[in-house]
């Protein structure tokens, strides 16, 4: 399926300037803990913009997310992940994302484009999945997308980690990123 294919298999696809909605959006991560679980996070507290072009390969995407925000459900460890050990948000406050390009992939897309966390600025593709697009209960119209993501946070700088007794650490390199974006069309 080309990308003109898709876009026309889309009802509503709309081209114009988005503003990410942080109230029905989410920006989480899962990583490996103590080598048998998985921790979730997420940030409450981001903004950004959509551009979708008239052909989807045109699309861009900015994002700004304070690092300060984190939330995993255990203070202690959120502490500890806006300390020097791991993200140092007193020098270094948000982590941006900024599209390079897009390109079709399968039944997607892959939006490609650079994160900066921690003073580092790396390739992160962003696997996308256009979800629809819509008006909404306030005169407005909405669109809605998922992407994912695998960095590694040692590419990063974000290098703390500790050894398990019997073998293996407490924090895997892999971090997955989840993106559900909600975004309302610009007038």
């Amino acid at each position: 399926m080309t990308a003109t294919d898709t876009r026309t298999a889309l009802p509503g696809y709309t081209a114009g300037t988005w503003t990410i909605d942080p109230v029905h959006s989410e920006v989480g991560f899962t990583v490996r803990h103590m080598m048998v679980s998985k921790v979730r996070g997420r940030f409450t507290s981001f903004s950004g913009e959509v551009g979708t072009g008239a052909n989807p390969l045109d699309s861009s995407v900015t994002a700004e997310i304070a690092l300060d925000s984190i939330v995993t459900g255990q203070e202690q460890r959120d502490a500890h992940i806006r300390s020097a050990d791991f993200f140092d948000v007193e020098k270094h406050p948000t982590m941006t994302y900024r599209s390079t390009g897009v390109r079709p992939h399968g039944d997607g897309y892959v939006v490609d484009g650079q994160l900066t966390l921690k003073g580092v600025t790396k390739d992160v593709p962003l696997a996308l999945e256009l979800n629809g697009f819509g008006p909404d209960a306030y005169g407005g119209t909405r669109a809605g997308f998922t992407a994912t993501a695998e960095i590694n946070r040692r590419d990063f700088g974000v290098n703390w980690n500790a050894a398990i007794e019997g073998g293996g650490v407490v924090v895997s390199d892999k971090v997955t990123i989840q993106l559900e974006i909600e975004a309302v069309l610009k007038a």
